[in-house]
């Protein structure tokens, strides 16, 4: 898929594996690359930046793990035409608890939802920041202004913010190859882990995963750990937004398309139907990993054959498993139940003539991989969990004759490509014998029709598309930065703000109209604030809606025309006319509250009270305690337990736990605005518990907008307090231009 030029000038490749080996030719040792579909991903994603392949300014650079061997190589070795390798060397005690440890013992285990086999070793997490920082020095030698900076993977979580921090203006995108799952496995890692690890792939500028699932998973990891704005797809940082998207890798379709038919890999695949005797094949080829499910698909298989007698000496199941970490006891015994379970079936239902698991533990070369492809009537791809799982794909592209059956794992990422399978539960035995079944007996026509509409989608999305997208989204980055974050479909809002005759706007102040600080009585908006609030309250009924008391409001806003709501709507203030109370209730309940409060405010110095005249509450925000949050729910559920001669309502907001009658709110007072007047256009604003209750209130076509990261039952979002003043600066223009 081409896409016009990139201004980009290099690419900087960051794995942990450089696609590459040192061969030792006539001429000396020569730079090898592999062939896989991320090399070739990127040739093409250089070819979109213009880069011109053989310019030594312009090669592709790739920092990788470095083994011994490219240790001994001098400098010219370690390039070819198209790419120049940077192996990164690190002490070996570091590597094994980098890589073995934290990455494959921990991260892999925990991210494809196996808790049991996760390895929580804090001396591994150090290595894992070691082996990450030894990363970013190979790469600060490298960077030069215009590059864009590739990072891949989960043996690389911290490598993106620790390049932002040292060079802040960096293009720096980063993929997650694996599944990225939901919290609650997320919160199995310690704290200060799981910070680190959501911290560090934020320094990207545009974060990839296979699927929007995975996309889901991470924003609501993004809010939970470190409670930031999310737009949409874009977290929201201080400084600049963060673009979050599913981008389903693929394969070189054309690739697998021809190369079936090539003349051995035809030879090949006729060879391998004479040796079953024709049979129909069925055909899984998997890494050993706990992870691919092997020994429930030879499960599902066995029931098959139990509950179909007529299929026996008729089908052979053709698994192959390709050997991955079998030094390690947990693998081995892996490897000792799968083959246990292919010799008990084999026992079971085989005869002198017929073996029904042709089981091999090795590799496969490329025209043996496309024989069988191309030779099998089903493909059985079933892991337990997969990011995507790719095997599926060339399968499917290389079935030019658009024939056979491909099984597919719901919980393989490419399930959600690919609907047109057979999708199985991978666990449910009677459910693969039943889509086995199923696929023997489908006929040829139907065969065609899943394959074709599958065949067409890989076509499209292939490879290059996927390398492509990623690409095309750091231009969607530059088009998306604003000045103003939010979902607020501004032109529309405009407009309709415009035509208004009748204006009702509610403006909360701490977090909205002015930045929350640590003191709470040094809170101002800013002058162009103010400026914008006066030239908007001339124009409509402006009713700043507030938890702080009448003198403060009174003196924050002194020559305002605005309305002036006080202590949660325990007072109303109409411009130019007196306050008016609107809760009347007792207040004996208040010695009781304060006791409780008193209590956390000796045992936590820098937090204090504040008595309102209708409420009182609790600021904790300058308190220096790692679990005061705890603490605030412990205070706020002890006073919800509390006898009262009156109802009352415990807030929970930013930093402040605060008691107050629960007569009158904000929603009740916003809701009295409202029905007094037709009004034709209303827009509340506001960023803490107590708005949400005005944002309940209002009728369902007012905008309501909630400021900051987390749920609101606001029908849109604003990311940052700082974005409140752009949009009101943009409204208070339009009356201007009036």
């Amino acid at each position: 898929m081409k896409t016009s030029k990139s201004s980009y000038k290099r690419l900087l490749i960051v794995s942990y594996r450089l696609p590459f080996t040192i061969q030792q030719t006539d001429n000396g040792p020569e730079l090898k690359q592999n062939s896989g579909g991320l090399v070739s991903a990127v040739l093409s994603m250089a070819e979109q930046m213009g880069q011109n392949q053989g310019d030594q300014s312009t090669k592709i650079h790739w920092v990788g793990h470095g083994d011994s061997s490219m240790q001994q190589e001098n400098a010219p070795a370690l390039e070819n035409e198209t790419f120049v390798a940077h192996p990164v060397f690190m002490d070996e005690a570091i590597h094994k608890g980098f890589y073995e440890g934290f990455s494959n013992d921990l991260i892999w285990p925990l991210f494809h939802y196996f808790p049991s086999y996760a390895s929580f070793r804090e001396t591994d997490f150090d290595s894992y920041q070691q082996a990450n920082t030894r990363f970013l020095e190979e790469l600060n030698a490298l960077i030069e202004p215009g590059d864009l900076i590739w990072i891949h993977d989960f043996q690389l979580m911290l490598l993106p913010d620790l390049v932002r921090q040292t060079t802040p203006d960096a293009t720096i995108g980063y993929f997650f190859h694996i599944p990225f799952p939901t919290y609650e496995i997320v919160k199995l890692l310690p704290r200060t882990w799981r910070q680190a690890l959501i911290k560090g792939i934020l320094g990207a500028d545009v974060i990839g995963f296979h699927t929007n699932d995975y996309v889901q998973h991470f924003l609501q990891s993004v809010s939970e750990v470190l409670a930031l704005p999310i737009i949409e797809q874009r977290i929201v940082l201080p400084d600049r937004s963060v673009i979050v998207n599913d981008f389903p890798i693929s394969v070189d379709f054309n690739k697998f398309n021809t190369s079936g038919q090539d003349t051995t890999v035809a030879n090949t695949r006729q060879h391998y139907q004479n040796l079953l005797r024709q049979n129909k094949i069925i055909f899984s080829v998997d890494r050993l990993d706990y992870t691919k499910g092997i020994t429930y698909r030879l499960l599902g298989y066995e029931r098959f054959l139990d509950q179909n007698p007529d299929w026996h000496d008729k089908v052979t199941f053709v698994i192959t498993v390709v050997p991955s970490r079998d030094t390690i006891p947990q693998y081995q015994e892996i490897k000792r139940e799968i083959e246990e379970t292919v010799g008990r079936i084999n026992g079971l239902f085989g005869t002198i003539g017929w073996r029904p698991i042709v089981y091999s533990y090795n590799s496969l070369s490329f025209p043996e991989l496309m024989a069988l492809y191309t030779a099998c009537d089903i493909a059985l791809i079933t892991p337990l969990r997969d990011g995507m799982n790719l095997v599926c794909k060339e399968f499917v592209a290389s079935r030019y004759d658009n024939k056979g059956v491909l099984i597919l794992s719901e919980l393989a990422g490419a399930a959600q490509e690919l609907p047109e399978a057979l999708i199985i539960n991978p666990t449910d035995k009677q459910e693969v014998a039943d889509a086995i079944r199923q696929g023997l007996l489908m006929p040829t026509a139907e065969q065609e029709a899943r394959l074709i509409k599958m065949r067409n989608h890989l076509q499209n999305h292939n490879v290059f598309r996927w390398s492509s997208d990623f690409l095309t989204a750091f231009d969607n980055l530059k088009t998306t930065q604003s000045t103003l974050e939010t979902d607020l479909p501004i032109p529309s809002f405009i407009n309709a703000f415009s035509d208004a005759q009748k204006r009702l706007l509610l403006f909360d102040f701490d977090g909205t109209l002015a930045p929350l600080i640590n003191d709470p009585a040094q809170a101002k908006p800013s002058e162009e604030i103010k400026k914008s609030l006066h030239t908007l309250a001339e124009n409509s009924d402006l009713v700043v809606i507030s938890g702080r008391n009448r003198a403060f409001l009174e003196k924050t806003f002194a020559g305002s025309p605005v309305h002036l709501v006080a202590e949660h709507g325990a007072f109303l203030k109409k411009p130019d006319q007196p306050w008016e109370r609107l809760d009347l209730s007792a207040d004996d309940w208040v010695d009781t509250v304060r006791s409780t409060m008193a209590e956390f405010v000796s045992r936590f110095p820098g937090s204090f009270i504040e008595e309102k005249e209708t409420a009182i509450a609790w600021h904790y925000r300058m308190a220096d305690a790692d679990d005061i949050e705890a603490q605030a729910n412990d205070m706020a559920g002890q006073l919800r337990r509390a006898d009262s001669s009156i109802p009352l309502t415990v807030i929970q907001g930013s930093k402040v736990v605060e008691v107050k009658p629960a007569l009158h709110s904000k929603g009740t007072v916003a809701l009295s605005i409202f029905e007094q007047t037709p009004y034709d256009f209303i827009v509340s604003i506001g960023d803490d518990t107590t708005d949400e209750d005005m944002f309940r209130q209002l009728p369902n076509w007012a905008y309501t907008v909630k400021v900051g990261p987390g749920t609101s039952f606001a029908r849109y979002h604003l990311a940052r307090q700082r974005d409140v003043e752009t949009l009101l600066q943009r409204m208070s223009d339009v009356l201007v231009e009036a």
